[in-house]
């Protein structure tokens, strides 16, 4: 059994999804880890991850005015302000999806379904630089 560990970053430029599928993957084949599991972390609480499909632009167009909806910004109770009307949204929403993601390795990569994709779900308006760390753990056969 082997375990690597990484990173990749991620520069957002505002709301919206970011496919990191592929350096992901160029990380994991880069590990020499034939079969596992991978773990995919962020270590922010207003972003998040998620993995959803890659082929139609629609769907993350729909996801996003989903949460739009869901959570709006300006909401008058809400009491964490002080980061601008879309930080508290942003936190509601990272809760709502996820923080990390288990991924099963086959083949030396991850083994995603064909309309699969990783996404960061970016929550603030604002650049941010994003860290989400990877760990894998398996067998070099």
């Amino acid at each position: 059994m082997r375990q690597a560990h990484g990173e990749v970053v991620v520069a957002t430029r505002n709301k919206g999804f970011y496919n990191i599928t592929r350096d992901i993957g160029r990380w994991v084949a880069g590990q020499g880890i034939r079969s596992g599991l991978l773990t995919v972390f962020i270590q922010h609480t207003s972003a998040s991850l998620t993995i959803q499909e890659n082929a139609d632009p629609d769907v993350l167009r729909d996801m996003a005015e989903f949460f739009e909806r869901l959570v709006p910004e300006n909401t008058a109770w809400f009491r964490h302000t002080l980061e601008g009307p879309d930080d508290m949204p942003s936190h509601i929403r990272a809760s709502l999806t996820s923080a990390s993601l288990s991924i099963p390795v086959r083949g030396g990569a991850p083994a995603l379904g064909t309309w699969q994709a990783i996404y960061l779900f970016e929550h603030r308006s604002i650049p941010h630089t994003r860290q989400v760390l990877l760990h894998l753990i398996g067998e070099e056969r």
